[in-house]
């Protein structure tokens, strides 16, 4: 098949997403061709199966706001013209979703058909889309698509207790690569971390305030007056300052690093003894994930679809949402004793291989196949 993929192109889940999945596509013989305003950051590798066509906004002094959408509608319509692409898989309802519908209609013009598969991810749902301003347009362009997916059960739920959905929506869940987690680095590589007495607590994220960085860095600072430890803060945003200026306040800022956006992650996971993620809501969790194909437990909350991905008692421990006591008593009970903490490092990496991207691409080339067959038949 030819596949167009529309995603946004940056550190975040859906990104990440998109462009493991387009890539996975094209080692099983799939032409895929990524369209976005920048190469995906994971996107490294171009070639006969893989092509990036980037979306260009000119500028007009009469616009405020640049017409991103419309950039996108004719850019689809240029590349599926072009390349014969079958199948457009969007990310995120709006303005993804919206902009691939506009797209089809012109084709239409043309004797064009090419349908929609649109995954949901859940800032589209939860947060953007449910705003008073947009929630017609979502809407629209849920029930206009061709196919729905959603990344958890949560997220379905929230999406149709939200919306007035007509369309069938299929759960397929977020995944990794557990190839991708068989590390060999080297323990004096963990040394730059830590020392070999302090155990090292990680937190991955795009520190928003529904990621609750101020809970993180108390379970921390609970953990370490129990244990000697470091954290290790990954990723940018409007929260880490805040988060700097707690530290220092509470007098922790020599055992927290904060690294901005890394390429190490696979490293930090490596050495890591334990994963915080106590966000407000999570539509998956796959920083979670990502954790735990690495044999890192999760200290979690319990909110939107992180429940389906952190098993309580075995790959970590779920708690209410700002139960900051919870999570640093759980913490604690598993990082204390050795024994205890290999075990729960053993059944993270066993969790996660129930979301191998192994077992969940081939639930969405039957999308695909299952989609394209139904508008053969109604066109």
């Amino acid at each position: 098949m030819k596949i167009g993929i529309v995603c946004y192109p940056t550190f975040g889940g859906s990104g990440v997403v998109a462009t493991e999945l387009g890539l996975e596509l094209s080692k099983r013989g799939h032409e895929i061709h990524f369209i976005t305003y920048n190469q995906p950051v994971r996107l490294e590798l171009l070639g006969n199966n893989v092509h990036f066509h980037e979306v260009n906004v000119p500028e007009y002094p009469l616009f405020h706001y640049q017409p991103y959408e419309l950039a996108l509608s004719s850019k689809l319509v240029d590349m599926v013209k072009l390349h014969q692409i079958e199948v457009l898989h969007v990310h995120y309802a709006i303005p993804h979703a919206y902009a691939a519908y506009m797209a089809q209609k012109m084709l239409r013009e043309d004797d064009i058909y090419v349908p929609i598969v649109t995954t949901l991810h859940g800032t589209d749902i939860t947060l953007v889309g449910s705003h008073p301003f947009y929630k017609p347009a979502v809407t629209f362009s849920i029930n206009k698509s061709d196919a729905v997916t959603a990344v958890s059960q949560s997220l379905k739920d929230d999406t149709l207790r939200l919306f007035d959905i007509k369309n069938d929506i299929d759960v397929v869940t977020n995944f990794i690569d557990i190839n991708k987690f068989s590390h060999n680095f080297t323990d004096c590589q963990r040394v730059m971390m830590a020392n070999d007495n302090e155990k090292i607590i990680t937190h991955i994220s795009n520190m928003r305030e529904v990621k609750r960085i101020p809970d993180v860095i108390n379970i921390f600072n609970n953990i370490q007056k129990e244990i000697p430890a470091k954290l290790m803060m990954v990723g940018e945003g409007p929260e880490r300052e805040p988060a700097e200026r707690l530290c220092e306040r509470l007098g922790i800022s020599d055992k927290v690093v904060f690294f901005g956006n890394s390429n190490e992650i696979d490293r930090i996971l490596c050495f890591s003894d334990l994963f915080l993620l106590p966000s407000k809501t999570e539509s998956f969790g796959l920083s979670a994930l990502e954790a735990m194909a690495s044999g890192v437990p999760v200290i979690s909350s319990n909110t939107g679809g992180i429940p389906e991905v952190n098993k309580e008692g075995f790959s970590g421990y779920l708690s209410n949402v700002g139960d900051v006591d919870s999570m640093s008593k759980n913490a604690i009970k598993i990082l204390v004793d050795e024994t205890v903490l290999k075990q729960f490092k053993m059944n993270a990496k066993e969790q996660a291989k129930t979301f191998d991207i192994h077992q969940i691409v081939p639930q969405y080339e039957a999308i695909y196949q299952k989609t394209l067959n139904k508008c053969k038949i109604l066109n």
